[in-house]
């Protein structure tokens, strides 16, 4: 009797359809998967036959063949046992009424008792199967909350292969769909943070430039000596940041479904992820890759925030692989066989010492670095890179009197409101450009029909560009920043003072800075 049973495979951040057939033979003995399975796939005959024996059911002496198609297509994981195991229950007539297998979308890998372990990309799996319009969908019972956030479809969580054989045996009884309350569930914890802007004391220099990059999702390096506070600013920056759309929380955890990064019984990620690798992170694993593509750590970073400490100690090579990605807010991992794209749209954010020592310009304590060290040690960091940084700030030591001091700070809550509003203007400034939703993201064009400056403003950018050794690649970015600032000021056009803000933002483009 053949036997077909829907499943699903995952590729980049999308699922598709997979038909797993099982058919036996009445002559030979060795049994066969066929479809470009990986090793992981041909080993769960081994997990198959353990579980259809311990749980009293009889294995076929002839030979059975599993084919999962379509066939030109690389199945890897292990998600594909309780689809193979059901299968061949119902092909050899041990499952009675498996007329509504045609009905469900079944993935899951077993244990050798038959117990369910947690799969990969349950999210994009219910989506397909939505889309291919099944009744449902059967998954181990961790993955079901996370599968459940699709609607018009019947998620069922399992926790054993007996579960699945009874709920079809008994027509469809025994098992109750999880129901989740997306909307309760994301909106009530998208602002329970640990951490606060409220715990920093002074820096308002640095709050100011943080609160400037998060409203206009402008890419930012922060620049001083060690225990300046460096670390302890960029971790808080996701607390001001605008809070995640409906639509940003599916695709940010669709990816961190696919990475399997996703906690147990986990739903929608309800805050902007922030990823922080570390400097001995390898080019693949910070863009993606590897022979079944996975996402990278910049993936990870999708609608959230990049966090990259120490700069320079970073591979030269691991940081070039960024330039791509950062300006075309996605990545495409190509293989022999398949390319998938992954999106990638992530604020970077970055910290350096400014020399090796870590006290160069420091107010109070002399740098004891060779001569020349401290452009060497800047010169790990390549000007396309810096090119793509909008903001160069400087983070000097806290004095003591303002570490001791009992002033109440300025909240995280506080600063984010004023950045919601900037974003706001920006998406109404950007509504039907699609792609773009905030200054950063500005075309060149765009750029000369949105930041127009007065003859003044002119004559101040010109003298600064001279007087301060200012490179041309830095002309754009104070025009974006500038106009961020004149957002979050709700001022129509670019001030001078505005622009004097934005200069003053461009640290590493100054030609005596290393001097």
């Amino acid at each position: 009797m053949l036997v077909k049973i829907n499943g699903s495979a995952v590729y980049g951040v999308e699922a598709i359809p997979i038909i797993i057939e099982v058919n036996w033979m009445p002559s030979g003995k060795d049994p066969m998967i066929v479809g470009l399975p990986d090793n992981a796939v041909k080993e769960s005959w081994q997990r198959v036959e353990s579980t259809i024996k311990t749980n009293g059911y009889e294995m076929p002496r002839t030979k059975v063949v599993v084919n999962l198609a379509p066939a030109d297509i690389k199945k890897s994981g292990a998600a594909f046992d309780l689809p193979i195991a059901i299968g061949l229950l119902a092909a050899t007539e041990q499952l009675k009424n498996s007329t509504a297998l045609a009905d469900y979308v079944i993935m899951g890998e077993l244990s050798l008792d038959g117990a369910l372990r947690t799969v990969k990309g349950a999210l994009p799996i219910a989506i397909q199967a939505r889309k291919q319009g099944f009744k449902g969908l059967i998954v181990p019972k961790v993955n079901a909350r996370e599968a459940g956030m699709v609607n018009n479809l019947h998620v069922y969580g399992v926790e054993h292969i007996q579960e699945v054989t009874d709920f079809f045996e008994n027509g469809e009884q025994g098992l109750t769909p999880v129901v989740v309350n997306t909307r309760d569930e994301f909106f009530d914890s998208q602002y329970a943070f640990d951490i606060d802007f409220s715990d920093v004391k002074g820096q308002e220099n640095i709050k100011r430039a943080l609160e400037i990059a998060a409203a206009g999702g402008h890419n930012a390096l922060l620049i001083g000596p060690p225990g300046a506070g460096k670390t302890m600013l960029a971790k808080r920056l996701p607390t001001i940041l605008p809070p995640l759309t409906l639509p940003e929380a599916l695709e940010t955890t669709k990816i961190h479904s696919v990475a399997g990064k996703l906690p147990e019984n986990a739903t929608l990620i309800s805050k902007r992820p922030f990823r922080s690798p570390h400097h001995t992170i390898s080019d693949v694993a910070l863009v993606g890759g590897g022979s079944t593509p996975q996402p990278g750590e910049i993936s990870l970073a999708h609608n959230g925030v990049l966090f990259l400490d120490e700069l320079p100690e970073f591979k030269r090579s691991v940081l070039e692989v960024m330039r791509q990605p950062i300006e075309e807010r996605k990545v495409t991992i190509s293989r022999a066989r398949i390319a998938v794209d992954f999106p990638a749209s992530f604020m970077l954010m970055a910290s350096m010492n400014p020399c090796p020592c870590g006290f160069h310009n420091h107010p109070e304590r002399a740098c004891t670095c060779p001569p020349g060290a401290v452009q060497k040690y800047l010169n790990k960091i390549s000007g396309p890179l810096l090119d793509r940084i909008d903001l160069h700030v400087e983070v000097t030591p806290v004095p003591f009197n303002e570490l001791s001091s009992e002033r109440s700070e300025k909240t995280s809550a506080a600063i984010r409101e004023a950045v919601i509003r900037a974003r706001e203007i920006q998406l109404a400034r950007f509504e039907g450009t699609p792609g773009i939703y905030c200054n950063a993201q500005m075309s060149s064009k765009q750029l000369k029909e949105i930041c127009v400056i007065d003859n003044i403003g002119q004559a101040l950018l010109k003298k600064a560009m001279e007087k301060l050794g200012l490179s041309a690649r830095a002309y754009d970015r104070i025009l974006k920043v500038s106009r961020t600032i004149a957002d979050l000021e709700g001022a129509a056009t670019i001030r001078p003072e505005f622009l004097a803000e934005a200069i003053q933002y461009r640290s590493l483009d100054r030609e005596n800075w290393a001097g």
